[in-house]
């Protein structure tokens, strides 16, 4: 049974510091891209900041040049490092991922339970 297990929320002043982590348990191959997405109250769901299996990453704009995203593949593990962080930044955080390999055998389809992040002014 695989499993993304999401860490690191909180409540922070504003300009403070958290570090998100999003782990696959289970016995895993490889995993494809993985993504943070977050979602506000009455908001819909947004992605905030995407790595594929090689590295390379995108953000949203909104977040972008204050938020870093990166993964350990031998830990099947993602991170967030959000930096400066503003009210506007509060949400639940969820991690995803569209596919992942066990063995030979590719699963569709993953997300995280979510991790509230809240941000004070």
């Amino acid at each position: 049974q695989v499993q993304l297990v999401e860490s690191g929320g909180g409540l922070v002043q504003a300009g403070g510091s958290l570090r998100l982590s999003c782990a696959a348990s289970g016995v895993i191959s490889s995993i494809n891209d993985m993504v943070w997405y977050r979602q506000a109250p009455g908001k819909q769901r947004e992605l905030v900041a995407a790595i594929t299996s090689g590295g390379s990453a995108n953000y949203a704009d909104s977040v972008e040049g204050r938020f870093t995203i990166s993964r350990d593949n031998a830990k099947n593990t993602v991170y967030l490092q959000m930096n400066s962080l503003k009210p506007e930044d509060t949400a639940v955080y969820y991690c995803h991922t569209d596919r992942l390999r066990i063995r030979l055998r590719w699963y569709y389809d993953y997300w995280g339970q979510g991790t509230q992040v809240t941000v004070a002014s």
